[in-house]
């Protein structure tokens, strides 16, 4: 595919999707929408990939729908949710479970751990693009809203169900309710970043730190911590999550990897771990 507002690389097992719109404060498009999703689709089947990093170019992350967009909507006879079904899109996360096919869930479908790293001011869409990922780093400072309330619109894209899941319900009607901006420091508070981190050097140590997570975990146990984690909330049943657990145990004890990850403990030293192979 032909990449218009995103770009993208790949270096020491970390991919690194940009949402490139700087002059737009990369506000999210289907065309956003169709490059996005083609290449996380293609960083999950690359096995030289083992973390995915996905930040904005220039000084923002993304401050939402493109208003050209909503306008366009709103001018629109077609139904919303039919107008963008009709779009041809990558299926990345497809095949895992029924209710991650669904726009961004599919972030808990894919193979790799997918790092959001809110380099800027982060709005309505966006906030529910990095919720769905599985670790959130922000630059000190950096703005959130879902700002949708003082637009006239409800929560986007499953930040109803996914936020109060992330930081507890009380915080959640405050943030969706108010659209208020909060601060990167207010929200790792919150439980909704793994980190703040200084704006200076945001990108590179962000970096740093997927480098590291590539080179020191094995790909498959962490494709399947991260299939119990998300597939677990559907359900919430402790003791089926136990006999899951169990079961993949005695799977992967039979991996290669966990035989090199003992290894490698007993001689006090870095793990080898094999590509990941799809599932």
């Amino acid at each position: 595919m032909e990449l218009k507002v995103t770009e993208s690389s790949v270096q020491d097992g970390v991919a690194l999707v940009r949402l490139n719109r700087p002059d737009r404060g990369n506000s999210w498009t289907h065309r956003m929408n169709a490059e996005y999703r083609w290449l996380m689709q293609s960083h999950d089947q690359n096995p030289d990939v083992r973390v995915i990093v996905v930040t904005g170019a220039g000084r923002q992350f993304c401050v939402g729908a493109d208003f050209r967009a909503l306008e366009h909507h709103q001018a629109s006879t077609k139904d919303y949710s039919k107008a963008t079904e009709e779009l041809e899109f990558a299926h990345p996360g497809s095949g895992v479970h029924e209710e991650f096919e669904h726009e961004l869930v599919w972030h808990w479908g894919l193979n790799k751990p997918v790092i959001a790293a809110v380099n800027g001011a982060c709005a309505g869409i966006a906030v529910s693009l990095a919720a769905f990922c599985d670790l959130r780093y922000a630059a000190a400072g950096a703005k959130f809203t879902a700002a949708t309330s003082k637009l006239g619109l409800p929560a986007e894209y499953g930040l109803s169900w996914v936020l109060p899941r992330l930081i507890g319900l009380a915080p959640s009607v405050d943030i969706l309710f108010t659209g208020r901006v909060v601060l990167a420091e207010e929200m790792q508070s919150l439980g909704f970043l793994h980190g703040v981190l200084p704006a200076d050097n945001f990108e590179a140590e962000v970096l740093a730190r997927a480098r590291a997570f590539a080179a020191s975990v094995s790909p498959v146990a962490v494709r399947a911590a991260k299939r119990q984690i998300y597939a677990e909330q559907m359900h919430l049943q402790p003791g089926r999550a136990v006999e899951d657990a169990k079961r993949l145990t005695g799977e992967l004890l039979k991996h290669p990897d966990c035989r090199e990850g003992v290894k490698a403990m007993q001689e006090k030293r870095t793990p080898t771990f094999q590509p990941l192979a799809q599932a």
